[in-house]
């Protein structure tokens, strides 16, 4: 993993591959839609996690498409 420090912000990022990032969402989404045992608190954290990661795949996606780069990955 590649840590950076974007311009204008006060902390370094990490940068998380698109193909890792597409993974994580499938991930969370296959726990969110399995996850019977969690209580309403835990379920619902886990739920804004997978929304944030969402946005950012999401995001991703309209860049590499906009730039006419292939998608590391397939739905």
């Amino acid at each position: 993993m590649a840590v950076m420090k974007h311009p204008g912000r006060a902390f370094p990022g990490v940068l998380v591959q698109g193909d890792t990032l597409h993974s994580m969402v499938a991930s969370l989404r296959y726990v969110i839609g399995n996850g019977g045992c969690l209580d309403e608190e835990a379920a619902g954290r886990l739920r804004e996690v997978a929304e944030r990661l969402e946005e950012m795949l999401a995001h991703y996606r309209s860049v590499l498409v906009a730039h006419h780069i292939e998608l590391p990955f397939c739905d």
